[in-house]
């Protein structure tokens, strides 16, 4: 099976690295998944998303991803987050209360929303 080595990290720590057999994530201008061997790619990430790594245990890590970048080479992955949280660590109470608060007439609370929807996406909670 191929695999590649992936690394997770926030500004704040190393959320994950291992091997895995794919990767998906979504950047500024839509959707990519990743496979070993893939073309050397430099990618902004959404500004709130989820993504999805297939171990090579046959494990699946959701990862709330809030803005950064995604660096790919055909055996390497690199995930650079400003802020990330894997699905396990995400407080659901805290994210639907975020999400109530947010205020959709301004930018921020637009944002926010984003974030919270993320978040509970990526804990299954949505």
């Amino acid at each position: 099976m191929a695999e590649m080595t992936v690394d997770l990290v926030s500004v704040e720590r190393k959320i994950w690295t291992g091997q895995a057999t794919f990767v998906l994530a979504r950047t500024t201008v839509g959707e990519i998944g990743v496979l070993p061997g893939h073309e050397p790619t430099l990618a902004q990430l959404e500004d709130a998303g989820v993504v999805r790594i297939d171990t090579t245990d046959g494990q699946s890590l959701t990862v709330a991803v809030h803005g950064g970048f995604l660096s790919v080479t055909p055996d390497h992955v690199s995930i650079l987050a400003e802020f990330a949280e894997l699905s396990e660590e995400i407080d659901v109470n805290r994210a639907r209360a975020a999400l109530d608060r947010a205020d959709e007439s301004d930018p921020e609370g637009a944002a926010a929303r984003a974030r919270a929807e993320a978040r509970l996406k990526a804990a299954g909670a949505q």
